[in-house]
């Protein structure tokens, strides 16, 4: 069985967040970006389902710029199988992110899909409760 982990590139949990000049939201530019954490903890688990023989491949899925090529990395270290980069430039709402996983779930045909609780970035877990609504 595939297990698809879904993981996010979010500003690091130890970094302390400065709002904008221009109060049009949060200081991105030199600030250390990492894995969210909810997420590393879904690809750890992918990774033990895999380890106890329940899976046969983790895939690591994120959307957005190059820059999550990082975050795939990080999930490729961890012990992840491959991963699938959806590159956009554009800033990416919940819903374009649910429909994009929904069309690598359909090409990859996983036979689970794991997504963190939430974003330390966001207050809801949007994302998964599209996607689960879309499959």
């Amino acid at each position: 069985m595939k297990v698809l982990v879904a993981v996010k590139r979010v500003i690091d949990y130890n970094v302390k967040i400065r709002v904008k000049a221009d109060n049009t939201g949060v200081e991105t530019a030199n600030v250390k970006m990492s894995m969210n954490p909810f997420d590393e903890i879904a690809v750890e688990e992918a990774i033990r389902l895999r380890e106890k023989g329940l899976a046969t491949e983790v895939i690591a899925f994120s959307a957005g710029p190059a820059q999550c090529q990082e975050t795939i990395r990080t999930a490729l270290a961890m012990g992840a199988d491959r991963g699938v980069l959806v590159q956009s430039d554009a800033e990416l709402q919940p819903l374009a992110v649910a429909k994009l996983m929904k069309a690598v779930v359909d090409k990859e045909q996983p036979g689970l899909v794991i997504v963190g609780k939430q974003a330390i970035d966001d207050d809801s877990n949007q994302t998964g409760q599209m996607l689960a609504a879309l499959l």
